[in-house]
């Protein structure tokens, strides 16, 4: 039976959308429709931008250490519904019950991390005037209405690492997720309701390019972030610089994995998984340019095609499946698409390549493995997301880096190497926002941001807390 919802969640309740279009929700192992909900228009986003200005006064006057008490209390609300949030994610977005078990609890973890911040919101910060005898008095404030947009790989967590700070730091919220996958963000705001926020501290309208364009462009409206690709975000960066509107844009990636001569054969096999295709693939953090020390390389090769060739596929419900399908239909045609790409620019297939036999249903793709890539070739250039591993050659460290560095993008990488001390060297030469050493690297307490083509601004830890403040100085002669 096909779940059927008309309603956005505005002022603290659901409401009828204004919106008569309808957005079918597939489930992506079987094809198969199993939800409908409203693709919200610009009316919608009007509702809920108002709803959250009138909330703004009064939730940025809610003394810090009151926000953080309601972040742990809806820490414990996702908690309470961790079973049927992880079911959620993997019917709605395919993504293995052995990933999405966690991401509940996860993301708990992290609200309760971000409440453990709320000190640097009340500590007085007084500044001595290094050029006269006064001194200043800095105090943060919260932007106001923050517009979150949110994409489908990792349709919980990546809300939650946006709204805990937001909420935090006094703003109040419109979120946006992304149309593939609504259904968990519709039971996070049941966990809001049931936590017992204000009314119009956080409201959600589903939707598509109308909704999430009319939150852009909305003029009451004070800070965007997005997460998703570089070529939306590039358009959404311009709109926000041409509003002089703040924004978080947390976007592409084509992220290297370099892996030393005195690599532990163990360590990578154990983590070459995660580090390159966590989520079948669709991360945006995925290490999918493999970098092989050249005497080398046929070795580790072989070790990293049979690591993955071995790795289950098929049904995400099933604890043992590491490899699930794609999201869609949309996303299979265009990793399909790489592959045919990778083939005529003359990269090789030694692991899969096409389409799985034996899954006729859903949108499943082989975990693939190229070798003979060269580093300009548009399978080592271009966000594939999907399973899909480029194996390069080096002949000595300076080029690894070299090949690292030379990519649009900058959000991620992992050095595999025995000598951690050689390992951290080769990571601090690296132009990318995070680096993992042995393994795929993440921490919710230290700064997760992008270089170049990778975003602008910063999530996690007091850095992104910072994100949704703006400053005001108060001078004292002396």
């Amino acid at each position: 039976m096909i779940e059927l919802h008309d309603d956005v969640y505005i002022d603290g309740r659901w409401r009828p959308s204004k919106s008569e279009r309808r957005s079918p929700i597939f489930n992506p192992a079987t094809g198969e429709i199993w939800a409908n909900v409203p693709d919200g228009n610009t009316e919608d986003i009007d509702n809920a931008v108002a709803a959250a200005r009138r909330a703004f006064p009064g939730w940025a006057a809610t003394p810090a250490e009151e926000r953080a008490g309601m972040l742990r209390l809806l820490a414990d609300q996702i908690d309470a519904r961790s079973d049927a949030l992880s079911n959620c994610i993997t019917t709605e977005n395919g993504t293995p019950i052995s990933e999405t078990r966690s991401a509940p609890g996860y993301g708990a973890a992290h609200l309760r991390e971000v409440a453990s911040l709320a000190h640097l919101l009340t500590e007085e910060d007084k500044r001595s005037n290094p050029l006269s005898s006064g001194s200043s008095l800095v105090r943060r404030h919260p932007l106001g209405v923050a517009g979150l947009i949110t994409p489908w790989n990792f349709p919980l967590g990546l809300i939650i690492v946006k709204l805990g700070p937001a909420l935090l730091a006094g703003c109040t919220v419109v979120l946006k997720p992304a149309p593939e996958t609504p259904m968990a963000a519709r039971m996070l705001m049941e966990a809001i309701e049931a936590t017992g926020f204000p009314p119009g501290v956080v409201n959600m309208v589903t939707g598509s390019a109308e909704a999430g364009s009319a939150l852009v462009e909305h003029p009451r409206v004070d800070k965007i972030s997005f997460t998703g690709s570089t070529d939306v975000g590039r358009m959404i960066g311009a709109s926000c610089g041409r509003l002089l509107r703040p924004a978080t844009l947390e976007l592409g990636g084509k992220s290297p994995a370099i892996v030393l001569d005195d690599v532990d054969t163990s360590v990578l096999a154990a983590n070459i998984l995660k580090v390159s295709m966590r989520n079948t693939g669709q991360t945006c953090k995925a290490c999918t340019r493999l970098l092989l020390p050249a005497h080398r390389h046929d070795e580790l090769l072989e070790l990293v095609a049979e690591v993955v060739s071995s790795a289950p596929l098929g049904d995400p419900f099933d604890p043992a499946t590491f490899f699930g399908p794609l999201v869609s239909e949309r996303q299979r045609q265009r990793v399909l698409g790489y592959m045919e790409i990778g083939a005529a620019e003359g990269a090789k297939a030694v692991v899969g390549g096409g389409l799985p036999a034996g899954l006729q249903r859903g949108f499943y793709v082989e975990p693939t493995v190229f070798r003979d890539v060269t580093p300009g070739m548009r399978i080592a250039q271009e966000e594939i997301f999907g399973p899909v591993l480029a194996v390069i050659p080096y002949s000595d460290v300076d080029e690894a880096v070299a090949i690292a560095n030379d990519s649009p993008f900058g959000l991620a990488a992992t050095v595999f190497g025995a000598d951690i001390d050689r390992a951290r060297n080769v990571a601090d030469r690296l132009d990318t926002g995070n680096v993992g050493i042995n393994h795929y690297g993440s921490n919710a307490a230290a700064p997760f941001s992008g270089h170049k083509a990778s975003g602008l601004g910063t999530e996690f830890g007091p850095e992104g807390l910072s994100q949704y403040l703006t400053y005001t100085s108060i001078h004292f002669p002396n």
